[in-house]
């Protein structure tokens, strides 16, 4: 029986040896595989750590090191701790894509520097575009001030840009929810700094004039941002020298015209798209004078433009009639005044439509409302391999008003009738795609049809345009009293920021072909906050729970392992037979009852 427990011994102890080896060699195959085979599991609803394939292609294509100077360090508050966690997550997704291309550090200010070395180095990061954030942290005991540099400076082929981590929005968006936009911001405004150091030649972005168009102060906001990432400029069509006043242009940007197009202009327009060109059309097709508004009513008159012909060809038409909408933005109105002073009050204005996107297109993804005042409805044409896309539409309770159009104040006072609001969702902003044919296609003289000088083209190429019914979607605020300009979709009687700036940038992205920088920006990751109040409230429970609980389970799991080695020795020395039971290690041992 000795003989069979040593045999059973080696036998189990074989087998462990044998799974020991077994393991060791799986681990060893799936490193030798890893080394070969780059593959990475993002487990998140979201998919948050997987990066867009724009983001791979990019990183996969770098011709040499990326470096970044990381400036948001140190133990600062929660938030900022989180937004600094996932910037790091984010920059080792990137290097491990970039195959070890992306480089970053993480620098400490105070770290063996002396006052005016510090200050020295802050004035250096202000330079060069860096903005620093005031943090303020709150507790109990006392609250605490201080300055940080929430964002990095990126070296690449000797060239420096700025990624700004953190992004401060509008007024009166708090803290939490800055920086949870700035988080998922992060892939695409690395992104987006990454492609601004590579990129050599910028395509071309021109604002037509000549035609009462807004000006560069009225669309500042957008003609600003639109030259982070292209090359912006602005130009007339002059007599005499048409065929060239487009040249070297990518895109073409007419935005609310009020005076007549010449038939040369249509034509240079026309052949701009027949050979490629893409546009983006924000037109009024009604005319509102609203500093008459101010004394009560006014009245909004068709405006004809001549380029109606235009996009009847292209596959739209832009109805002369305005849109009254029950989602809708609000007028500040005064109602009197009270201790001398004039009073102001808020109203909702059916004029001021908010347009909240409903497809799934990437130029409209995941966007907020988009403010668009006085603006018309779209139908769309029957026209030869074109492809149209609804981008924006009005809400579901939409009234239409044809011209002229008596608009009056005292409607702000009067409650709308709903029956009347029966027509949904009417188009406002419609995509067009594919080969486009000439508007003036089977109208010219044969004289100008052969002449080599004009070139004529009667079915483009394949190429891209956007029609948006509302000029006005592309007007910031300006105080000419200060001079403060404000930013693109701010709206000052509500103090609220809409979408349109966003919207705009998508559009020229789109017809530029950078879809890339359009999935980025798309993306949406959606962060669990804690709720403060519950926090607050509950504080010693979850601190107790999250202290005991832990080595309570460790405990258990002791006396549970414990019972159970007590229970299988215990069946051993009852299955082996007395004789046997000699052999036994002393620690296995029963005592044996006295022997009568």
């Amino acid at each position: 029986m000795v003989n069979t427990h040593k045999t059973v011994h080696k036998s189990t102890k074989r087998r462990d040896l044998t799974s020991l080896g077994i393991l060791l060699a799986i681990v060893v195959l799936l490193n030798f595989v890893g080394f070969y085979y780059f593959k990475r599991f993002d487990l998140t609803t979201e998919k948050r750590y997987t990066l867009a394939e724009s983001t791979k292609t990019l990183l996969e294509g770098l011709k040499d090191e990326v470096y970044l100077k990381v400036y948001l360090n140190g133990d600062i508050n929660p938030g900022f701790n989180r937004l600094k966690n996932e910037a790091r997550e984010i920059l080792d997704e990137f290097r491990a894509y970039s195959n070890n291309q992306v480089e970053y550090e993480f620098i400490n200010l105070g770290d063996d520097l002396t006052k005016e070395e510090v200050n020295n180095i802050e004035k250096q990061l202000y330079e060069k575009g860096l903005m620093p954030e005031g943090v303020t942290t709150k507790s109990k005991d006392k609250t605490t001030q201080a300055t940080i540099w929430p964002g990095a400076i990126v070296s690449y082929k000797g060239r420096e840009a700025v990624w700004q981590i953190f992004t401060r929005q509008s007024p009166g968006i708090d803290p939490e929810t800055c920086i949870n936009n700035s988080v998922e911001e992060l892939e695409y405004s690395l992104t987006n700094t990454i492609r601004k150091l590579q990129r050599t030649k910028r395509p071309e972005v021109t604002f037509l004039q000549g035609h009462h168009e807004l000006d560069t102060i009225q669309q500042y906001d957008f003609m600003h941002t639109l030259s982070e990432y292209y090359k912006v400029n602005y130009t007339r069509i002059p007599k005499g020298r048409e065929l060239s006043a487009l040249k070297g242009t990518d895109a073409l940007v007419i935005s609310q015209p009020d005076t007549l197009f010449t038939d040369r202009e249509k034509y240079v327009i026309d052949q701009f798209i027949m050979n490629g060109g893409k546009v983006l059309w924000l037109i009024d097709p009604v005319n509102t004078n609203t500093d008459s508004l101010r004394r009560g009513f006014t009245i909004g008159m068709g405006r004809e433009l001549g380029i109606e012909d235009m996009l009847f060809k292209y596959g739209v038409r832009i109805n002369p009639e305005l849109v009254q909408d029950m989602q809708s933005g609000y007028l500040m109105i005064n109602v009197g005044f009270q201790k001398g002073q004039p009073k102001f009050e808020l109203f909702p204005w059916l004029y001021s439509v908010l347009a909240l996107p409903m497809s799934n297109h990437p130029i409209v993804k995941n966007l907020d409302l988009i403010k668009m005042d006085y603006a018309s409805t779209i139908d769309t044409i029957s026209a030869r391999g074109i492809k149209k896309t609804i981008l924006l539409t009005s809400s579901k309770d939409t009234k239409t008003q044809p011209t002229p159009a008596r608009i009056f104040l005292g409607m702000t006072q009067m409650k709308p009738k709903l029956s009347q609001f029966i027509n949904s969702y009417r188009p406002l902003a419609v995509l067009l795609e594919g080969s486009f044919h000439s508007f003036v296609e089977n109208r010219l003289p044969s004289a100008l049809l052969n002449d080599t000088v004009f070139n004529y083209k009667s079915v483009g190429k394949p190429t891209r345009m956007i029609v948006v019914a509302d000029g006005d979607v592309a007007r910031n605020d300006f105080n000419r009293a200060n001079g403060q300009m404000f930013p693109l979709g701010f709206d000052r009687n509500t103090k609220q920021t809409f979408a349109n700036k966003t919207f705009l940038l998508n559009c020229v992205n789109y017809l530029l072909d950078d879809e890339g920088m359009l999935q980025l920006r798309s993306r949406e990751v959606k962060l669990r906050l804690l709720d403060k109040k519950k926090v607050s409230l509950h504080r010693s429970k979850w601190q107790f729970i999250n202290v005991a609980i832990p080595l309570l389970v460790i405990v258990g799991l002791a006396i549970s392992q414990f019972y159970v080695r007590r229970r299988r020795y215990a069946g051993l020395r009852q299955a082996q037979p007395p004789q046997d039971r000699q052999a036994q290690p002393p620690g296995l041992r029963q005592a044996q009852p006295p022997q009568k």
